[in-house]
């Protein structure tokens, strides 16, 4: 996806600025189409993987950024770099200024890459997402690249910025389509640089900011105090949430069951949350915990928590 607000923060602090993306591919390729990194002078963001595809790409890069223009090429992996993968890339690198950013149309970035004029093909695509809402893949079509722009698709709430949750905010914020909100009762809590992408709440008292957060919301609770985690469980479930997590052991997961039931809460609704999280295979270091509840971000669109053993 473009994330077009990435581009122009990258634009606003380093002038010109070459973007560089996977427009397709034929057989293996070391990212999809639509994976991309931004070069500029003395430095680059985000990646289209392969190592030396992504070296030479850069330098490349580099080497437009005075003239300006864009420039579509195919990278045959063996052939050109030596790489024992058996397919080639096609890339689409485009230098960008503050006084040419792309604009989209109906939440599509669509451009020529040889000045021929918009095919059939694209306007149709640019139809059904103006008219349905629905977004195309990254894709070549009859000399048009066309990209979807990026925007959150998903709520994550966490809550506390100990060390698990200063782990899960480092694994989750630079995954796209996540907007993270992270909660903890005092600023001094937070480190002193917080992710891009994610918004730092301190709040003494942080259950009250539960009504705030979307119903569709996906929330992970892991505070310092058992007593807030309790009193967070009770108003999200008054509240309503996509999913929620805890963390903690199969024992304050039964007292707080307990507790729940005694405050009003029906046992399904219960059992929506899921205490514990994490992966048990993984161990018990905040560092592995949060690996295993990205695992789960990745694989479902709504998060499954996997169990983790007791802390």
């Amino acid at each position: 996806m473009f994330d077009l607000a990435e581009l122009a923060a990258v634009v606003a602090a380093h002038g010109a600025v070459a973007r560089v993306v996977i427009a397709a591919h034929d057989g293996s390729s070391p990212r999809e189409p639509g994976a991309a990194m931004l070069v500029w002078a003395d430095g680059q963001s985000g990646t289209i993987g392969g190592g030396a595809l992504e070296y030479e790409a850069a330098a490349d890069a580099r080497a437009m950024l005075a003239a300006g223009g864009h420039r579509l090429r195919r990278v045959p992996l063996g052939p050109a770099l030596g790489q024992c993968c058996g397919g080639a890339v096609t890339l689409l690198t485009e230098v960008y200024d503050a006084g040419c950013l792309p604009m989209a149309e109906a939440g599509v970035v669509a451009r020529s890459t040889d000045g021929r004029a918009m095919p059939l093909g694209v306007k149709r695509l640019l139809d059904r997402a103006r008219g349905q809402g629905v977004m195309p893949e990254p894709q070549l079509v009859q000399g048009w690249f066309v990209e979807p722009v990026a925007a959150p698709a998903r709520d994550l709430w966490i809550w506390g910025a100990g060390h698990v949750g200063r782990a899960l905010v480092g694994v989750l914020a630079p995954l796209p389509g996540l907007r993270v909100t992270w909660v903890d009762v005092a600023a001094d809590r937070f480190p002193d640089t917080i992710p891009k992408g994610v918004t730092a709440l301190p709040c003494a008292d942080a259950a009250r900011l539960v009504p705030h957060a979307p119903r569709g919301a996906e929330h992970l609770v892991l505070t310092y105090s058992h007593a807030l985690d309790l009193d967070l469980c009770h108003r999200l479930l008054t509240h309503g949430f996509a999913r929620a997590g805890v963390i903690g052991s199969a024992t304050k997961w039964a007292r707080f069951r307990s507790r729940l039931a005694a405050l009003g809460h029906a046992p399904g609704q219960i059992a929506r949350i899921d205490c514990p999280i994490g992966d048990p295979a993984l161990g018990k270091h905040p560092q592995a915990i949060a690996i295993g509840v990205a695992q789960a971000v990745l694989r479902q669109t709504a998060i499954p928590l996997l169990k983790e053993n007791a802390l």
